[in-house]
């Protein structure tokens, strides 16, 4: 859950895991009030950008540097949320009558959380730091 903007935004992700400590997910449901409803399209689809982006800082978002350079100079080889990757997503709307809210950021910042508590759910593995990674979840189920 995450409240920003004048918005509240709660989200549940349903994942799994494969024996290779790889994750996938594969629905998110989203709640957002954000106050009167102007345009729910707009709403629906910065929610569902929102998440993308989150989802791409949640499972691949890491900078990397080698001999003091960052080794990611441009989008092909910075890893993202590609179509084949996404999730099917929900976005329930909910119509509070309070003053308007913003719903340009308020996405991105609970799917992480989300992923990561549905991750432990599924297997019991807590990984505390983003990317979440196979080698991490691996990391984390010998912890136990």
């Amino acid at each position: 859950m995450h409240e920003s903007f004048g918005s509240f935004i709660a989200q549940v992700a349903e994942v799994s895991v494969d024996n290779k400590g790889v994750l996938k997910v594969h629905r998110v449901v989203c709640a957002v009030d954000c106050g009167k409803i102007v345009n729910p399209d707009t709403i629906r689809a910065q929610m569902e950008s929102g998440i993308t982006f989150g989802l791409s800082a949640a499972l691949y978002g890491a900078i990397t540097l080698k001999d003091g350079r960052v080794e990611q100079g441009n989008f092909h080889d910075y890893q993202l949320v590609r179509m084949q990757d996404m999730p099917a997503v929900e976005v329930h709307i909910i119509d509070s009558g309070e003053p308007p809210g913003g719903v340009g950021e308020p996405g991105v910042p609970p799917i992480a959380p989300a992923v990561a508590n549905a991750l432990f759910a599924a297997c019991g593995a807590r990984v505390r730091s983003l990317p979440m990674t196979a080698d991490k979840i691996k990391a984390a189920l010998k912890k136990g």
